[in-house]
């Protein structure tokens, strides 16, 4: 075939030099697994729908450094042991060079062994569990407020308005737990404990245990950290019992799918969210992401977890900006670290002391009209 060994050796050099080339040059590729199915399968398509809208628009552009970003999605239907199966096969047979927006939080503290293991960049999982943000872990970037953020902010507004009888409904998992010591933690604060708690199993979401404990109490405000369908279930069966309580909820009940599940119903909830109002321009990341061209909006349009998932992918963009046209794990680890103050359009995001990101937590209401209100 060839005249020569001298003829196949440089042959052989060329092909090497083109692998290294396209090795390169070629995409930049990040992972993920989240719920695509199952209870959660709406939040973590809209997660990652605003991911991919960020870095569609980037590509277009000519992506980072020249090269374009790939994300690539796996689905765990919310399952612990689907997470972890993911996580190694993006890792040893999709060759990822970081994780984005891993999902759930005793999903992410069974991933914590392998990444810390590995060394991988881990850039907004979407949890705001306190307790795995008190793990060591020196390649996780934690980007949303923790759920202590979330719950010394509603029950700053509870107390505020003089409302001290507080019960906690939350999910027997640790993302329950989580919650449920964020709001011990914050009536502490103000000498105060709750008056009653009750909790379902998220496999079966079952809540009439929960309604008659917590109803027995007759709570001002209940807190709750559930997911939409047993937050749902909740609100509707204690109404129904005659019990009037204020009702407030974490981000992760989802605006959207809550809305959908209750109607005119989800009148009079709080939630609290941890991204900016989605709906209005005031803010410069939400007008960047309003002025998308319709080829890469999400078909769920503007919602918080879709606004989330399209800051995560901007702070990305950052840190591999900042790592170089050939970033490696280390180099990209140096370059989230080295985000100061990070201004993503109104919405800062600081490592410089820790890897915790963001602490922004503001509360909103359903109104009348379905709609959200600040």
């Amino acid at each position: 075939m060839f005249a020569n060994l001298k003829q196949w050796l440089v042959v052989a050099g060329l092909s090497l030099l083109a692998l290294t080339a396209h090795a390169q040059n070629g995409p930049i590729r990040l992972g993920q697994s989240l719920p695509l199915s199952g209870p959660l399968a709406e939040l973590g398509s809209e997660y990652r729908d605003g991911m991919l809208a960020y870095f569609n628009a980037l590509n277009a552009k000519g992506g980072i450094n020249g090269r374009r970003v790939e994300l690539l999605t796996l689905d765990d239907g919310y399952v612990v042991e689907r997470s972890v199966e993911n996580a190694k096969k993006l890792i040893d047979q999709e060759d990822v060079l970081a994780f984005l927006g891993m999902f759930g939080s005793a999903n992410y503290g069974a991933l914590l062994p392998l990444i810390n293991e590995r060394a991988i960049p881990s850039l907004a999982p979407y949890t705001g569990s306190d307790e795995l943000r008190a793990q060591k872990s020196p390649t996780t970037f934690w980007l949303r407020a923790s759920y202590g953020d979330e719950t010394e902010k509603i029950i700053d507004q509870l107390t505020t308005l003089g409302i001290n009888k507080i019960a906690v409904f939350y999910q027997d998992d640790a993302f329950g737990k989580s919650g449920l010591a964020g709001v011990e933690k914050a009536l502490a604060k103000r000498n105060l404990k709750m008056v009653a708690v009750g909790t379902f199993d998220k496999t079966k979401n079952d809540v009439r245990d929960a309604v008659k404990s917590i109803g027995a109490a007759d709570p001002q405000g209940v807190v709750m950290i559930s997911t939409y369908k047993p937050t749902a279930a909740f609100v509707r069966e204690m109404r129904q019992a005659g019990k009037q309580s204020q009702f407030f909820a974490l981000s992760v009940v989802g605006y959207k799918a809550l809305q959908a599940e209750m109607g005119q119903t989800a009148a009079g909830i709080a939630i609290a969210q941890v991204v900016p109002y989605p709906w209005s321009g005031v803010t410069t990341i939400v007008r960047e992401f309003q002025a998308l061209p319709p080829e890469f909006a999400p078909k769920s349009g503007p919602t918080y977890t879709v606004l989330e998932g399209y800051i995560a992918a901007k702070v990305m963009t950052e840190g591999l900006r900042r790592a170089g046209p050939q970033p490696t794990r280390d180099k990209l680890v140096s370059a989230l670290a080295s985000l100061q103050k990070y201004d993503a359009g109104n919405f800062v995001v600081d490592y410089s002391k820790n890897r915790l990101g963001s602490s922004f937590v503001e509360v909103t209401i359903v109104g009348s009209s379905g709609r959200l209100m600040r």
